[in-house]
């Protein structure tokens, strides 16, 4: 895992169905502590259904330093003490770099809380196919490349520049852009279709 990428976590939770209201304050509180935290990106929670027992939290940090200053802060200890009974099990996982970006909250899991409970778990559904990604990656890097492009054909000394420098150039200021604003949307927009499929 390289140190400066951002990092999502996905949780899932089964959470006592009596304390509901709890519950929701409860994992609320969580969110906004992690928000006052540097490098937090974001985050939301959902239950997996109305009558469901099963909730989802996703959350981001800008980097793996950032997000363990919080995991392993006082703070989000306290946090944790206060949902005690709360929660009957607990799975998580963390992805990094472009694996990130597809992240539903329940893909994939790891055992955290209560074993004898996460083993009769449904099984987690995986990360979107591969070609899928690849398409969602070029749905917004297309687009993005080719606005540049045309921005910058009427600047005099840009065509003049050495190839490696001009595509050093672009790569330089759209991978931010991708990164932070492009690929979070194409991927909210095409959440339905990149959701795997269930027979």
């Amino acid at each position: 895992m390289t140190p400066n990428q951002p990092v999502t976590v996905s949780i899932r939770r089964e959470v006592d169905p009596d304390r509901v209201p709890e519950v929701t304050d409860w994992v609320q509180a969580g969110i906004n502590r992690a928000n006052r935290f540097p490098g937090f990106l974001g985050s939301g929670w959902v239950r997996q259904a109305e009558d469901s027992d099963v909730w989802h939290v996703l959350y981001r940090f800008s980097s793996e330093a950032t997000l363990d200053a919080w995991e392993h802060s006082d703070e989000r200890a306290a946090w944790l003490a206060t949902g005690e009974g709360l929660v009957r099990s607990e799975r998580s996982r963390r992805r990094t770099g472009i694996e990130g970006w597809f992240d539903e909250p329940p893909t994939g899991s790891v055992p955290v809380v209560d074993a004898d409970a996460a083993s009769d778990a449904e099984e987690l559904p995986p990360a979107p196919p591969r070609w899928k990604q690849a398409v969602t990656i070029w749905l917004g890097f297309f687009p993005v490349n080719l606005a540049f492009s045309y921005l910058l054909s009427p600047v005099p000394f840009w065509g003049g520049l050495p190839l490696w420098l001009r595509v050093l150039s672009m790569t330089l200021v759209l991978t931010p852009i991708m990164t932070y604003w492009v690929l979070p949307f194409i991927t909210r927009s095409l959440r339905g279709w990149l959701a795997p499929r269930t027979t």
